[in-house]
């Protein structure tokens, strides 16, 4: 190839490797710039904020300073790897003029299989049993076993967030393990007749499980807090795949240590990574994993190329359907 087509080809920029199959599509298109990895994030600020000089689109899988279109750009194209937009300064992309798009349910089945694994998890306990059997003690798991797990067969899920994986939550949830599904969602108008609507209060009342799976708003921020979980059902377990700060950590960490809550699987967090002197870290009845509820290797390659479509789609003057500040 010429260095006159070369130089010809857009520029984009990768905050993180996309997959393999997507970067191979890519680097057909365009020439391929990636902030280097294993930085601090002070490096990584700093490399980010060079090598965006040079792009004509950026696509992304970590949060952007709220600065970073700020200084002098050649942007035409913002592309998530990924549905929540909480990450990049969506207003300074639109004062700038720059097309900000997402990909909204590229992993909500990764995210909702997920959601389910953890209740099965912290239902049957599966990592106290793994841990005593390492520590030798099978006979005293299995004559406990009865009374330390249970079915997830007839036992009420509340969701709250009906997008796509609130959605193939309730679907897995109630035609698969038989569970008794309601929902609170911003848009109750657009539930199945099947899916019963609930305020966040009646719907913590009556649940054995809470999954979040709700974007990150204004209305959301600190939603599940310690006035909303004193309505809680004793035992509740929480499953939060949306973002942390939807829960006041204080508060769940006091409803947890009280007992009245039944445990929590959490995959986000108010402050990530996780502080190390988190009192999280050290409850017994709590599941923690480091924001990968949506990264498989299925998700990563359908949201790889979709992400590169787009963006090559937008650098050629085309409008999409993704884009969230038209």
């Amino acid at each position: 190839m010429s260095l006159k087509t070369e130089e010809s080809r857009p520029v984009i920029l990768l905050t993180d490797p996309i997959h393999p199959d997507a970067h191979a599509l890519l680097q057909e298109q365009a020439q391929v710039l990636e902030v280097p990895q294993n930085l601090s994030p002070v490096e990584a600020d700093k490399a980010l904020r060079v090598l965006i000089q040079r792009a004509d689109a950026i696509i992304v899988r970590r949060r952007l300073p709220n600065d970073i279109f700020e200084e002098a750009n050649r942007l035409r194209a913002v592309v998530r790897h990924g549905a929540g937009v909480d990450i990049i300064p969506v207003d300074r992309a639109t004062h700038r003029g720059i097309p900000v798009a997402n990909i909204p349910g590229g992993n909500a089945n990764s995210v909702a299989e997920f959601a389910i694994a953890g209740m099965l998890a912290i239902s049957r306990r599966l990592a106290d049993f793994d841990s005593e059997v390492r520590k030798l003690k099978w006979r005293s798991i299995r004559a406990s076993a009865s009374s330390r797990s249970v079915e997830l067969r007839g036992k009420s899920l509340g969701i709250i967030g009906f997008g796509q994986i609130g959605k193939r939550v309730c679907e897995i949830a109630r035609d698969g393990f038989g569970m008794d599904v309601r929902v609170n969602t911003s848009t109750p108008a657009r539930l199945p007749g099947h899916v019963p609507y609930m305020s966040v209060e009646e719907l913590i009342s009556v649940s054995d499980f809470l999954v979040l799976c709700c974007p990150l708003t204004p209305n959301t921020r600190g939603m599940i807090n310690a006035s909303v979980l004193s309505h809680a059902k004793k035992g509740l377990v929480l499953v939060n795949v949306s973002r942390g700060a939807v829960i006041n950590e204080a508060d769940m960490i006091s409803a947890l240590e009280s007992g009245w809550l039944g445990g929590a699987v959490l995959d986000v967090f108010e402050t990530e990574p996780l502080p190390p002197d988190s009192a999280l870290r050290k409850h017994p009845h709590v599941l923690l994993t480091p924001h990968l509820a949506g990264i498989t290797r299925d998700s990563d390659r359908v949201l790889g190329l979709t992400a590169v479509d787009i963006a090559m789609r937008l650098l050629r003057g085309e409008t999409h359907a993704n884009v969230v500040n038209l």
